[in-house]
């Protein structure tokens, strides 16, 4: 890794779950949060992007972030959504969806609140950490979104899509939902994970931009 690679800088954060772990992406790169809805499979993608998504009549590759990082794959349930970034891979400016377990919050944070990544003890590689952001009393892993897929693992999206038959959807969250434990943020710094799901995560896409510090993020 380059020792170059900029850190996470002071802002807000949307984080969210997968694989029982905080993840948080800078809010500037979100551009709206849908719920879970069937994908289609691309024969021939990458194993970590699970399908792709019908966004509006836009096609968007749909990544599996626990195949990513070596974990089993993602088991959709009704809290199962789909994190919409824009994101820029060697120069090229791309749109694509991110599969989380539950979205959790929208936190401020400052320069007091950030470090940088660990150099071990971490499921996710560092080249995919910009950092490490208190929140109360635990830790989220800052990502670097723009480094989750090359731009070769796009184009080999496009190209296996232009070339494979018809792919098979994804079953949609249709099973009951599995218990999971949660660490409770601390009272008054953050809003729970129930009360972001009731503003956040709708049938319809629902903008980001305006959310404040542990506030529901609203149409």
């Amino acid at each position: 890794m380059s020792s170059t690679k900029p850190g996470a800088e002071p802002g807000q954060y949307l984080s969210f779950y997968v694989a029982d772990e905080e993840y948080a992406i800078g809010i500037l790169k979100v551009k709206e949060i849908l719920e879970f809805s069937a994908i289609t499979k691309v024969p021939g993608a990458p194993r970590s992007i699970r399908g792709v998504a019908n966004v509006r009549g836009r096609v968007v590759p749909v990544v599996d972030l626990a195949v990513r990082f070596a974990l089993p794959e993602t088991v959709v349930t009704k809290r199962s959504c789909i994190v919409i970034v824009e994101v820029d891979v060697d120069g090229e400016r791309n749109v694509m969806g991110v599969m989380a377990d539950s979205v959790s919050q929208v936190v401020a944070l400052g320069p007091d609140d950030i470090q940088p990544p660990p150099s071990f003890g971490t499921r996710v590689h560092i080249d995919y950490l910009l950092g490490m952001g208190r929140s109360g009393e635990k830790f989220l892993m800052i990502l670097d979104i723009d480094r989750i897929l090359t731009l070769d693992e796009l184009l080999e999206v496009t190209k296996a899509q232009q070339t494979a038959p018809e792919g098979e959807p994804v079953a949609s969250a249709a099973a009951p939902e599995e218990p999971r434990p949660r660490t409770e943020p601390s009272p008054g710094r953050v809003a729970r994970e129930e009360d972001v799901l009731g503003g956040l995560v709708t049938s319809r896409p629902v903008r980001t931009g305006g959310g404040g510090s542990g506030r529901k993020a609203r149409e």
